[in-house]
């Protein structure tokens, strides 16, 4: 397993006596997303940041939104799309869209150098007023070969990390990283169970009816597993639904999607569907958004893996570099990743009660992490959670999507 981290000894850049200024735009104007739709091709930028995302992300939750650009010299350098909510009694400035949210960067323009202090002192001059807390959290502080103009604030690791997994254009060349003989004799004994079954097949809806049908069937898959496990269903919000529901409907481009769905259904008897994965796209970088299955149909047959394998082929094929299983340490990512992901919580208070509720913030991430750093009370939760079902706790999502 490859670790991912910040190379603490790597110095920050620094220009001294830069004109740094931050101005607050309380909408989205055609100036601003003509700003965003250029600094969103960046290749460090999350996919999270993309326009049509956020924007999806607005649609179905009203709120208070602002868009922060930075000026240097007069030169647009970075814009941060934020939501301000109210956490922990305070008014905390967000990414936009950050309960699902597998990484975060905000949008910077490549090598503009951005000297940390200015940054700090900009921003805080811009929201002071509108927020009492700017916290930007599962900021990966090197992304992509390049480092982060927030690794030299303030920052706390979050306690999940992400999963990635290098693609090579050859799918066989790309499962040598995960011992290809061993995968493939799993694989092969996967399929014969599914024809023995009565036949599968892989979907990937192409007709709007057809794409909204299938996720709601994810949402009702969700739901029972949730219920099962005993865990609150974080999809269960009319606005969450008509989120995701909103990014099938955005356009599709070459090497980009806000949101694309596959399905492992049996095609015998009432064609029960087995599995289903929804992935996001920009350039090279594929992110996994979630995944269900059904477990009362064929478990052997390890369905969710079984899809997995055809995504991951489709990705090489298509000429991804990357397949991102996202946040969340589950027993299936580590089988197929090679990279782990440290991510970050930078966490910047403007004012007394911004300063209090970072420490609820810490204090909550340190409990959490705790717990999951005693391999027998987290056994113990994931139990109670799981019914004492040992094939559901492998495969709970850590609170994550």
């Amino acid at each position: 397993m490859i670790l991912q981290a910040l190379d603490e000894e790597a110095p920050a850049p620094s220009l001294p006596g830069q004109e740094l200024e931050v101005i607050l735009h309380g909408s989205l104007s055609q100036p601003v997303l003509g700003i965003w739709q250029r600094l969103e091709e960046a290749s460090r930028s999350s996919l999270h940041h993309m326009a049509g995302w956020c924007r999806s992300w607005m649609d179905t939750h009203p709120g208070t939104y602002l868009f922060a650009e930075g000026r240097l010299e007069g030169n647009t350098v970075f814009l941060l799309p934020l939501a301000v909510e109210k956490r922990f009694g305070a008014r905390t400035a967000r990414f936009i869209g950050t309960p699902f949210s597998n990484i975060n960067t905000g949008l910077f323009q490549s090598g503009a150098g951005l000297d940390p202090v200015a940054l700090r002192q900009a921003l805080t001059r811009a929201l002071k007023g509108h927020a009492d807390l700017i916290s930007l959290e599962r900021i990966p502080l090197q992304w992509r070969e390049e480092r982060s103009p927030f690794a030299a604030f303030e920052h706390s690791e979050n306690r999940n990390r992400s999963f990635q997994m290098p693609l090579d254009a050859s799918f066989e060349e790309t499962l040598k990283q995960v011992n290809a003989k061993r995968r493939r004799k799993k694989y092969r004994l996967q399929q014969r169970r599914l024809t023995e079954a009565g036949g599968y097949e892989i979907l990937e809806p192409q007709t709007a009816a057809e794409k909204h049908a299938l996720l709601d069937e994810f949402f009702r898959q969700k739901a029972e597993r949730f219920r099962a496990q005993g865990l609150p269903d974080v999809f269960e919000a009319p606005a969450v639904k008509a989120f995701f529901h909103a990014l099938l409907d955005l356009p599709v481009e070459t090497g980009r999607y806000a949101l694309r769905l596959h399905g492992l259904r049996l095609t015998a008897g009432e064609r029960p569907i087995l599995a289903i994965a929804g992935t996001s796209r920009k350039a090279d970088h594929i992110i996994c958004q979630f995944g269900s299955i059904r477990d009362d149909l064929i478990p052997e047959a390890s369905p969710g893996e079984f899809l997995f394998w055809h995504i991951i082929e489709a990705a090489c094929r298509d000429g991804a570099a990357l397949f991102d299983f996202g946040i969340g340490d589950q027993v299936y990512k580590r089988s197929w990743c090679t990279v782990e992901t440290v991510q970050y919580d930078v966490l910047l208070p403007l004012t007394a009660r911004g300063q209090l509720a970072a420490g609820v913030h810490r204090g909550i991430n340190r409990f959490k992490a705790a717990i999951k750093a005693n391999p027998r009370l987290y056994g113990a939760i994931q139990r109670l959670r799981s019914g004492g079902s040992e094939a559901e706790r492998l495969e709970t999502a850590d609170g994550e999507p």
